[in-house]
């Protein structure tokens, strides 16, 4: 695993980004607040009215047990000078037999933005709802990549719940900023901007913590923003900590592998 990340994707679009998971994360270099989801997870609300499409059962204090977000509305907010669309967007992440998971309106992500107190022109609101909903995609392509590994066949797991717990580092954060501290020109000096706990069922029914660490990185030539993620099972079970092991195994084999193979070519020549 190392300092490197699973996955470093390019978000085609070169407007900021920030993020609410339904829930994932966003950030631009230019930004002058603190690089964190603009959710508070911890929160209450008093809203009592679920989202349409999305018809979950809610707790009485308006938190939703599934993302321990408070319930979004798609209300314009006050002094909100454009409208913005109250469109829910699909995405392909299973949340059990018969639906998916839906990614939070453009109207419903300001609103998450301005009850967190982030000023963001409303006409970039619908670029950065587009890289937040690109990051979880990739999120989840690097979940089913580990699931494969535990099990090969065509059973698709499912996104049980999950949790932002954005300015909570991760004891891998901590190590790699540690080793950022004490070799700058080697590690990233950087910690990563937002973290997510996703709880993913398995077809027979067993559930796994995966942790997924969001950092930015620097941005593309044209302008358009980079970012890694970095996912992993969690630490908190045997059957993680093999899976972890294993995983790391087999990257320095296939780096061993192909460096013996680089060294080789070149003595051959």
């Amino acid at each position: 695993m190392g300092q490197t990340a699973s996955q470093s994707v390019t978000a085609a679009p070169s407007a900021p980004a920030s993020c609410p998971i339904d829930h994932s994360a966003n950030k631009t270099s230019s930004s002058s607040v603190p690089a964190k989801c603009p959710i508070d997870h911890n929160g209450k609300s008093a809203a009592a009215a679920t989202p349409a499409q999305c018809p979950i059962k809610y707790e009485a204090d308006g938190i939703n047990p599934l993302n321990q977000m408070p319930t979004l509305s798609q209300a314009p907010a006050a002094h909100q000078a454009a409208a913005l669309p109250t469109e829910r967007e699909t995405s392909s992440i299973p949340r059990d037999e018969s639906s998916r998971w839906e990614y939070p309106s453009p109207q419903q992500f300001y609103n998450a933005l301005v009850r967190k107190g982030w000023e963001t022109p409303e006409e970039h609101v619908e670029t950065m709802v587009q890289i937040h909903n690109f990051l979880n995609e990739q999120a989840w392509q690097e979940i089913l990549k580990w699931e494969k590994r535990e099990n090969p066949s065509d059973a698709v797991p499912h996104l049980a719940r999950f949790k932002g717990r954005p300015g909570e580092l991760s004891p891998k954060a901590r190590f790699w900023l540690f080793a950022g501290w004490l070799l700058p020109a080697r590690f990233n000096t950087e910690p990563p901007f937002d973290r997510h706990d996703w709880i993913v069922r398995r077809p027979g029914g067993q559930e796994v913590r995966y942790v997924i660490d969001y950092y930015s990185a620097p941005p593309e030539p044209d302008g358009s923003p980079v970012f890694s993620l970095d996912v992993r099972p969690a630490l908190d079970s045997v059957g993680s900590i093999k899976q972890r092991i294993r995983a790391a195994t087999e990257e320095v084999w296939a780096n061993f592998r192909e460096e013996s193979r680089r060294n080789s070519s070149q003595g051959a020549h």
